[in-house]
C-alpha cells in the first residue's frame, strides 16, 4: 500500500515540475553593433522567463557554419530555433532542415529569402524595411529642401535588408519633392563603421563633391563622419543620415555630427523572436511576419526619444 501511495505521488510530483524548454539560437555575426544589443537583449528576457534555456551560436558571418549549427540544434532536440540569417538567400535550405525535423524556427532582423513560403511552423520578427530607408531619406531630402547631391554607403549586399533600404533610397528620390538630388555615388561598406571610413576617404580623395550621405545604418554613417572630420570638413556643411539609432549613433546626433537616424527596436526584436518561438514550440498560433514599427529620430526630436529609452 506505502509503496502504491510513494508512486502516485511520483507522478503528481512529476506532471507537476515543467522541462526547460531550449531555444538554439544562431546569430549571423557577434562583432556587430546592433546584432549585439539583438543578442544582449535576447538572452536578459530569456533569463527574465521560467524554465527557458536560450543557447545563442556566433555563426561569423559564415552561411556554412551556420548552416551546421542548425544541424547541431537538431541534433540536440532544441523545441525551437532562431536565426539571425548571414545570408537571407540561404535560408531555404535552413528552412528545410527545421521543417523536416519537425522543429520550429523563427528568423529575425533579417527578412528570408523565402519569406512567402515559410513552413507553417515558422515566422519572420523584424521591421519592415519598407519604412526605414523611406523615413530616411525623406528627412534627408528635407534637410537638403530636395535638392543636392548626395552618396550612398551600403550594407553587405547579400543582405536583404541592404538591397531594400537602397531600393527605398532611389524611390524617394524619384519622388517630385525630392528629384532634385542626384546620388553621385553608391558602394557597400558591409555594415562596418571602419569600411564606411575607408570608403568616404576614398571619395574625398578621389574629389568627390556632395551635400549629404546616406547610409545603410549608423555604424557606416559614423565611420563616414570620422573622415569627413579627419578630412577637416565642417559637419554643418553635410547631412549624415543612419539607421538603428543606437548608443553610438544618439551620442553622435548630440554632439551635432549626426542629422538622421531612424530606431531600429532591437531589444523588441529579440523579444518578439522568443515569444514567438516558444508559441511555435507550444503549438499555438503566430502570424508568419511580425513588424515592430520603426521611429524616425532628429536632433529636434532625440530628447524625447532619449526620454523614452
Amino acid at each position: 500500500m506505502k509503496k502504491v501511495v510513494l508512486t502516485g505521488a511520483l507522478a503528481i510530483l512529476m506532471g507537476t515540475t515543467a522541462r526547460a524548454e531550449t531555444i538554439g539560437a544562431s546569430m549571423a555575426v557577434f562583432d556587430d553593433k546592433f546584432g549585439t544589443v539583438l543578442r544582449i537583449g535576447m538572452d536578459d528576457y530569456a533569463k527574465s522567463l521560467k524554465d527557458v534555456d536560450l543557447q545563442i551560436e556566433d555563426a561569423l558571418n559564415d552561411v556554412a557554419k551556420q548552416q551546421s549549427q542548425i544541424q547541431n540544434f537538431i541534433a540536440a532536440g532544441v523545441d525551437a530555433i532562431i536565426v539571425q540569417p548571414v545570408d537571407t538567400d540561404a535560408t531555404v535550405t535552413l528552412s528545410k532542415l527545421a521543417a523536416d525535423a519537425g522543429i520550429p524556427l523563427v528568423y529575425v532582423n533579417r527578412e528570408p529569402v523565402n519569406i512567402n513560403t515559410l513552413p507553417e511552423s515558422q515566422a519572420f520578427v523584424a521591421s519592415n524595411e519598407l519604412d526605414s530607408g523611406t523615413l530616411q531619406t525623406k528627412e534627408v531630402c528635407r534637410l537638403l529642401n530636395g535638392k543636392g547631391k548626395a552618396v550612398v554607403l551600403m550594407g553587405e549586399l547579400s543582405n536583404q535588408a541592404a538591397r531594400v533600404r537602397t531600393k527605398d533610397i532611389h524611390d524617394v528620390i524619384a519622388t517630385e519633392a525630392c528629384k532634385g538630388i542626384e546620388i553621385v555615388e553608391e558602394q557597400t561598406a558591409n555594415w562596418q563603421r571602419t569600411q564606411g571610413a575607408d570608403l568616404m576617404t576614398n571619395w574625398l580623395s578621389a574629389g568627390f563633391e556632395f551635400d549629404a550621405v546616406i547610409a545603410n545604418n549608423d555604424e557606416m554613417a559614423i565611420g563616414a563622419i570620422q573622415a569627413l572630420k579627419a578630412a577637416g570638413r565642417s559637419m554643418d556643411s553635410v547631412v549624415v543620415g543612419g539607421i538603428d539609432a543606437t548608443d553610438d549613433a544618439v551620442s553622435a546626433m548630440a554632439a551635432g555630427d549626426l542629422d538622421v537616424s531612424v530606431f531600429q527596436d532591437a531589444v523588441g526584436q529579440g523579444k518578439g523572436s522568443i515569444d514567438a518561438a516558444l508559441k511555435l514550440a507550444r503549438h499555438e498560433p503566430v502570424e508568419r511576419k511580425i513588424y515592430i514599427p520603426f521611429e524616425l529620430v532628429t536632433k529636434e526630436n532625440l530628447a524625447a526619444f532619449e526620454a523614452r529609452k
